[in-house]
């Protein structure tokens, strides 16, 4: 049986906006998902107020709509934010 390719050395898949919204803030236009606790597999901390968004937590992945120059792609540039965070963020 042959072995899948680690996840680290596959290209990253394209961010799609199914199932997302846009939000303009100061910075500019994102693309906003939702993400439901029993799909947060995983421990992010949210820049927005630096603490941990823990496992099963509802929170959103954040992109910009249109990425800087340094990046080549939304992918790159992803966050997840605690969902009243980014509703604070300006």
């Amino acid at each position: 049986m042959a072995r899948r390719p680690s996840k680290h050395t596959r290209p990253a898949r394209p961010l799609s906006a199914g199932h997302a919204t846009s939000a303009t803030k100061s910075d500019g236009r994102w693309v906003v998902r939702s993400i439901p606790g029993a799909a947060a597999t995983k421990t992010y901390r949210c820049p927005g107020c630096d603490r941990l968004v823990p496992v099963g937590t509802a929170h959103v992945v954040v992109w910009p709509a249109v990425p800087s120059l340094h990046a080549s792609s939304g992918v790159e540039e992803r966050r997840h934010w605690h969902s009243a965070c980014w509703q604070r963020r300006r």
